[in-house]
């Protein structure tokens, strides 16, 4: 029993150093003028929306104190706005703007255009592959926490 685990835990290593491999990679095709934690902010208040401050810290896994300069970093810029929470005007909610969107659109696209062209240099048969991995990839990315 104890060997069949080990023989699962190897190919699960090789996968986890791949997928691994394979997120650095693309993260490098990003590009430059926003660190990673800006731009995954960003990021999450545009597909989910306005978060409280204290949320955004939690998601993001940055302090508070963090948080708060990233954003007023972000404002300054003018990609984010602190506004009142419509529900409770005590509460500020930070939200994406129309540039941080523009932003955010112009660099999901250069990363779009990058993969494209590395995708073209694969034979056939490798973006047949590819594309046969696609569904369960879409999987595994559905189980990771946002």
């Amino acid at each position: 029993m104890e060997v069949a685990s080990l023989v699962v835990d190897a190919g699960h290593a090789d996968l986890a150093t791949t997928v691994q491999r394979l997120f650095t990679a693309l993260r490098r095709l990003s590009p430059p003028g926003l660190s990673l934690t800006a731009a995954s902010t960003l990021a999450r208040l545009d597909r989910e929306g306005p978060h409280r401050l204290t949320e955004l810290a939690a998601k993001e896994g940055v302090t508070q104190p963090a948080m708060t300069q990233l954003v007023s970093r972000l404002e300054r810029d003018g990609l984010a706005a602190r506004a009142a929470d419509p529900e409770d005007g005590r509460v500020v909610l930070v939200e994406i703007t129309a540039a941080g969107r523009e932003l955010m659109s112009r660099r999901r696209q250069i990363r779009a255009d990058h993969i494209n062209e590395i995708l073209g240099t694969l034979s056939e048969a490798d973006r047949r592959a590819v594309d046969a991995a696609l569904p369960v990839l879409n999987r595994l990315a559905d189980l990771i926490p946002q």
